[in-house]
């Protein structure tokens, strides 16, 4: 690997600035759409006066099995970073099950060995959905089925609730058809059944260091048996909803299936094997360091078992997280991070702890480190703990202070950034909410438009997927708004969309200099090239093309 070779253009004397607006697509539909409602006078200037575009961000665009997939943040920051196309999570894991690799690799081979020498439970924890962006219950069914068929008798499943990636309140939608595919396998004489649950945003999937709490609650679920006891799946979520007036699967409380005596059926226990089934690392870090690491000082782990753990996939190659995993993760290379700080580009990587990740991490091929500590410098500003639609701001307005700093003070050539807006608060369904998080990001990028102005810098606006531009279900044939039966309230969506994403090329100093490629069709993976060429770099020749042309 060697540095980029200078272009013809000798680059602009303030930097470029890269936003990131995640969750803003462009939207298909005028009802639901929290981005066309919003005031957003920045990017309706940028529209007309700045270079503007489109780009796919979803589907095989990103690297996932099909267009029928949403992107998802963590797909679409390797694919804004790396410059290429990687086959994904999803799709690695259907490969491996599909192939048989999965089940003939030393991972699975020794959680079953475990479950016969001792002859103990085998557990499945993680996301309950199709979503197909953290998990997908197909790929947690043929893992059960391969169980039974190695003479595993006991296993217990743990689900993390959805209404995120899926519909809001869709939960039974899956528990059901799972209690009748678990009927079917115990008909043969084992003992499979659902253990705990509970909301994704409640317990267990916490991110970042953001809020270890949840951690904590889904060990005392999962692992402790403590909590709420309910017959079954069905009866806990009835119960939590009926308890709480219109909550969604994200937010429901934990709760423990008891047997008849009142005692849990399926706490995890000594000498018993753990699989967390979902492919995605950043929600699945904390629980899997909580099984892993001896001494981890975030909370008291009462009890605290000995077992044989592994991941769906290894979520972070350089701290070893987890240890034994099912699937090895796609393995991303020269990421445009790479390339700049070989070359010497001083850089300035910058968001809220929910998406801080996102723009280090994900952005640098799943790496955690920095490429050099010279000339890269990472700021996380925390995020607040509280539902995002009770401050739907979030911390945009901090983050744009750093940023502003950053530029008047032109050390950094390349300034990158992630408001979170248009996702976080999205995902909670609450549109006047996810409405005002985007004219908040709108307000923002007009201060960092001014402050790229006046150091004679170049803009770059774009997003990792659509999310806050979809937020109600439409009919696929009609277009038109679901609404539930029942009550005849619209059905709120709180998934990411399948539409393109924005982007917007504005140079402060000469904005006729630049054109947009003829080229048709360009993702995400784009806006590394796009970077580089806005740098005065040559991409790397198996980059995906660069979304502007310079004309000199």
């Amino acid at each position: 690997m060697q540095a980029l070779k200078k272009s013809s253009f000798a680059g602009a004397p303030g930097p470029l600035v890269f936003v990131i607006m995640d969750g803003v697509g462009i939207g298909k539909y005028p009802e639901g759409d929290a981005v066309r409602t919003a005031v957003k006078p920045t990017l309706d200037w940028l529209t007309e006066q700045a270079l503007a575009s489109q780009l796919k961000a979803h589907g095989m665009a990103v690297g996932l099995p099909s267009d029928e997939d949403m992107g998802n943040s963590e797909v679409g920051h390797n694919a804004i970073g790396c410059g290429r196309v990687f086959e994904q999570g999803a799709k690695l894991v259907n490969q491996a099950i599909e192939t048989g690799a999965l089940f003939q690799g030393t991972a699975w081979r020794e959680i079953i060995a475990n479950i016969q020498s001792n002859q103990s439970t085998l557990h499945f924890l993680g996301l309950f959905s199709d979503g197909n962006v953290h998990s997908h219950i197909d790929q947690l069914k043929n893992l059960l089925r391969q169980a039974r068929k190695e003479g595993v008798s006991r296993c217990r499943i743990h689900i993390l609730l959805d209404g995120r990636d899926v519909g809001e309140t869709s939960a039974l939608d899956y528990v059901d058809p799972f209690e009748a595919f678990l009927a079917e396998l115990n008909a043969s004489g084992v003992d499979y059944r659902i253990a705990s649950g509970g909301g994704r945003m409640n317990i267990t999937m916490d991110r970042y260091n953001a809020n270890w709490d949840m951690v904590r609650r889904g060990w005392e679920t999962h692992v402790g048996g403590v909590g709420p006891k309910f017959p079954s799946a069905r009866a806990a979520i009835e119960a939590h909803r009926a308890d709480k007036a219109r909550i969604i699967d994200q937010d429901l409380p934990p709760f423990i299936i008891a047997d008849t005596q009142g005692q849990a059926v399926g706490p995890i226990r000594d000498g018993d094997s753990v699989v967390f089934f979902n492919f995605r690392g950043d929600r699945a870090i904390e629980i899997t360091r909580a099984f892993e690491e001896p001494d981890l000082k975030e909370f008291v782990r009462t009890p605290n078992p000995k077992v044989c753990y592994a991941g769906m996939m290894q979520y972070d190659g350089d701290l070893k997280i987890p240890k034994r995993y099912l699937v090895s993760p796609p393995a991303i290379d020269r990421t445009m991070g790479q390339y700049l700080a070989l070359s010497g580009v001083r850089q300035l990587a910058i968001s809220e702890t929910q998406k801080y990740g996102h723009v280090t991490y994900f952005f640098n091929g799943n790496r955690s480190g920095k490429f050099n500590e010279k000339l890269e410098d990472y700021v996380e500003i925390p995020s607040d703990i509280l539902p995002f639609e009770q401050r739907p701001w979030m911390k945009c307005a901090e983050i744009t202070d750093a940023v502003i700093r950053a530029i008047g003070e032109n050390r950094h050539r390349f300034i990158r950034l992630n408001f979170p807006n248009g996702d976080m608060v999205g995902h909670t369904g609450v549109y006047a909410a996810t409405q005002i998080g985007v004219e908040c990001v709108d307000l923002c990028l007009s201060r960092i438009l001014e402050a790229v102005r006046a150091a004679g810098g170049i803009l770059l606006v774009s997003a990792d997927h659509g999310n806050a531009d979809d937020m109600y279900e439409h009919d696929k044939k009609t277009g038109a708004v679901s609404k539930d039966k029942a009550s005849g309230r619209i059905k709120v969506k709180t998934s990411h969309s399948l539409n393109p994403v924005p982007v917007y090329i504005y140079d402060s100093v000469d904005p006729k200099r630049w054109s947009l490629s003829p080229q048709t069709g360009l993702g995400i993976s784009s806006l590394a090239a796009t970077c580089l060429t806005l740098l005065g770099y040559e991409p790397p020749a198996d980059y995906d093309p660069s979304v502007v042309r310079y004309e000199g």
